[in-house]
């Protein structure tokens, strides 16, 4: 599936998780691509290819319950509306009984994505959410989170994950040395947790950093920062925008 909204294209696999493949500014990549592993039944996120942009529910890392970076990655999602720039679709859990709604509308400025997350369950749970964006890493470039410096000097090879305070931080700035840049901006009234993947070359290869705004802490539904507790039928809403952040653009 494409989108297109002048700057922006965007491809979509409804089947593969409802995965975001591509996201280009000005024709310019942004997402990282992958190095070339495809497998969306794979056990493991990163045995099925860790590339693009997922979102991850009902958890980030894997529980005695739960699967590895949550069940929304492997499900085919249905495709509720679309027009050349915009999509609406939604996926369901089967471990958790959520549902997710994910509305994506390209324009001039901004890609806007706004979720509405369902309790469709008869029993209340934490209504957890990440965003799983890997954006493309290169050695020495613009990360606007505290820490970022460091982080843009990671060593070849090497991977990490950190947490920012939370509330702390409501948008962050990413650029590249062609000039390529965004500001990813977030809902921090509902997704206040912030965590910061970097990876420049572990891992069999990938170069990504994920800025990743969720509706709990620490990966996971976690009994010191859970998410909010939705009742059944009760619905949770929130929104997160990429936008273009060149200077000259």
């Amino acid at each position: 599936m494409l989108l297109r909204g002048r700057p922006w294209e965007m491809e979509v696999r409804p089947e593969r998780g409802g995965r975001i493949t591509s996201l280009r500014l000005g024709g310019e990549e942004l997402l990282e691509q992958g190095i070339g592993i495809d497998e969306p039944q794979a056990s493991g996120f990163v045995e099925g290819g860790a590339f693009g942009w997922d979102e991850m529910v009902p958890t980030v890392d894997p529980t005695a319950t739960l699967p590895d970076h949550g069940e929304a990655w492997r499900l085919p999602w249905e495709v509720v509306a679309q027009d050349a720039g915009s999509v609406v679709m939604r996926c369901a859990g089967r471990v958790v009984p959520w549902e997710l709604s994910r509305r994506i509308e390209l324009d001039e400025g901004r890609v806007r994505v706004s979720y509405v997350y369902t309790n469709r369950g008869t029993v209340a749970h934490h209504a957890y959410w990440c965003a799983h964006p890997l954006f493309r890493f290169e050695s020495g470039m613009e990360i606007g989170v505290p820490g970022g410096s460091r982080m843009a000097q990671l060593a070849e090879g090497a991977s990490e994950k950190s947490f920012l305070a939370p509330g702390s931080v409501d948008r962050a700035r990413l650029g590249r040395r062609s000039g390529a840049a965004i500001e990813l901006a977030w809902d921090v009234s509902v997704t206040p947790y912030v965590g910061v993947w970097v990876c420049n070359g572990d891992l069999g290869g990938y170069r990504q950093i994920a800025i990743e705004p969720a509706t709990g802490g620490y990966d996971r539904p976690d009994s010191s920062a859970l998410a909010p507790l939705l009742w059944p039928g009760e619905e949770l809403r929130w929104w997160l925008e990429v936008r273009d952040g060149r200077r000259n653009s």
